[in-house]
């Protein structure tokens, strides 16, 4: 048995678990766009420290994705697999994204916090977060689309993937990143039942 296929059969608690860890952390992180000096609340210990493990929320994410992706991959066919890495390249951007904002933010607020409120982002640092936040929709919008044309997965949990990838074109602010991790976190939760499912009715029918 693979590694794929060992993610692949514990799909459902691997996706649960991603889910959650991303919106929970999603929604600690809120203190810091309420806060009124942006600088200051990213030198707090507490804040910092969820900033930073947010970006280890989408690196769980990615790894929901590949455990998912195994349930479907035969159904979703061509166009699942582009959308799967559609989806992979768009959580890879976010995670990119989030990795500075969540290590290198906390640094840029002790030594230089006026870039937060006096200083323009350059073009290319506005075309790079561009890109992250609209790979991130795109690919997850894409990969809902071939949820629901694949049939393995509800239909309201394909149309939640793609509305919450919809919503995560603004996931590095938050709460916009929970509704994909709900959605994610929902999805394995069904996953968890319908394996429960098919294993007592293998057990009943023996």
């Amino acid at each position: 048995m693979t590694t794929t296929d060992v993610m692949s059969r514990h799909a459902g608690p691997i996706a649960v678990v991603a889910g959650l860890l991303l919106a929970a952390l999603d929604l600690g992180r809120l203190p810091i766009t309420a806060a009124a000096d942006r600088a200051a609340a990213l030198r707090d210990p507490l804040l910092v420290t969820v900033n930073a493990a947010y970006f280890f929320g989408f690196c769980a994410l990615l790894i929901a994705l590949i455990a998912v992706h195994g349930r479907q991959s035969q159904q979703a066919g061509v166009f699942g697999a582009v959308a799967f890495c559609a989806a992979v390249v768009g959580t890879m951007t976010m995670a990119g994204d989030m990795w500075f904002d969540g290590f290198a933010s906390p640094w840029l607020a002790e030594v230089a916090p006026q870039v937060f409120s006096t200083v323009r982002p350059t073009p290319i640092l506005e075309i790079g977060a561009l890109l992250s936040y609209g790979l991130m929709a795109l690919g997850w919008m894409l990969y809902g689309l071939a949820t629901l044309r694949a049939r393995v997965f509800p239909t309201p949990a394909a149309l939640g993937l793609i509305v919450a990838g919809l919503i995560a074109f603004r996931s590095s602010f938050p709460p916009y990143g929970v509704p994909i991790g709900l959605v994610v976190a929902g999805l394995g939760a069904w996953l968890i039942r319908s394996d429960r499912a098919v294993a007592s009715a293998a057990a009943a029918s023996r």
